[in-house]
């Protein structure tokens, strides 16, 4: 009980800062590593931008292994900004990869979507060397990465033509992703071609049939991305027969619903735990195959 008060004024304090708004170097820093195996700096591709980090409980074997994606507009963020990320799906059992990917504009649409499909293909083929299992993979993204997550899963030619085979992603869940807007009228348009059209570009506009389970999960306060995305893209994997969950979170922002990720702030919201049912029921319906 005495550490649990003692805890208190930390959680505070690190929740209020995720609300006002740039916490990350003070959450990561709250976040021990103890008793977990952590290799930085993997490189899955030829670009210094193509590393990415692995967190695995110590020991671990044959392990499901999830793939998490940054956001930042497709022009900025770091795998380094998401320890708590890697720790908390690590301690729930995952070996946990976060990745970089290149940025825009000097790399825009689609190269950080097969910057995505690329990691999975190396996680495919050398995951156990790290305790997972490269056939029972998933993708978690926050806000741009959540859109690279879904497009990279959903739409058919960027897993095959990176060389993952089929059914080797058995689920992606997408947090506080713009899947359907037009980019012509944001800031945002630089990430994407001169002249490309968003009808052709959006996740919802090529999903695939076969597509794994989505989890998709909206930010009931979020003044970042527009909820009507999440929306847009329920409807249309509902369209094509794609299996979802869709789930708003009550109360949080487009910052505090990648934050609640962690294990310490699940007071915020009940981002973690809606990722945690998700996989763990991925991986049941699985064995159960």
């Amino acid at each position: 009980m005495k550490r649990r008060l003692l805890a208190l004024p930390l959680l505070l304090t690190l929740g209020v800062a995720l609300t006002a708004c740039n916490p990350v170097g003070t959450l990561n820093r709250a976040t021990s590593l103890s008793g977990l195996s952590v290799t930085h700096d993997l490189h899955y591709g030829s670009d210094p931008r193509n590393v990415l980090d692995i967190y695995a409980p110590q020991g671990a074997a044959n392990k499901a292994v999830v793939l998490f994606i940054h956001g930042g507009s497709w022009e900025s963020g770091s795998k380094d900004e998401y320890v708590f990320v890697g720790e908390s799906l690590a301690r729930a059992g995952y070996v946990t990869a976060v990745m970089n990917y290149r940025l825009a504009p000097q790399h825009p649409y689609p190269d950080y979507v097969i910057d995505a499909a690329s990691a999975l293909k190396w996680l495919q083929d050398n995951a156990a060397q790290y305790g997972g299992n490269g056939q029972r993979l998933y993708v978690v993204g926050h806000s741009a990465g959540a859109f690279n997550a879904v497009d990279a899963v959903d739409d058919s030619p960027f897993l095959s033509d990176a060389g993952v085979q089929a059914g080797t992603v058995r689920g992606v869940v997408g947090i506080a992703g713009p899947y359907d807007y037009d980019f012509r009228q944001f800031p945002t348009k630089t990430a994407f071609p001169a002249g490309g059209d968003p009808a052709q570009i959006m996740p919802t506009q090529h999903i695939r049939a076969d597509a794994p389970p989505n989890l998709l999960l909206v930010a009931g306060n979020d003044q970042t991305v527009d909820p009507s995305n999440g929306e847009k893209m329920k409807a249309a994997l509902q369209a094509a027969g794609v299996p979802y969950t869709y789930t708003v979170l009550p109360g949080l922002s487009h910052i505090t619903v990648v934050a609640a990720l962690s294990r310490r702030l699940t007071f915020l919201g009940g981002t973690r735990q809606a990722v945690l049912d998700f996989l763990n029921t991925q991986e049941a319906s699985a064995a159960n195959k």
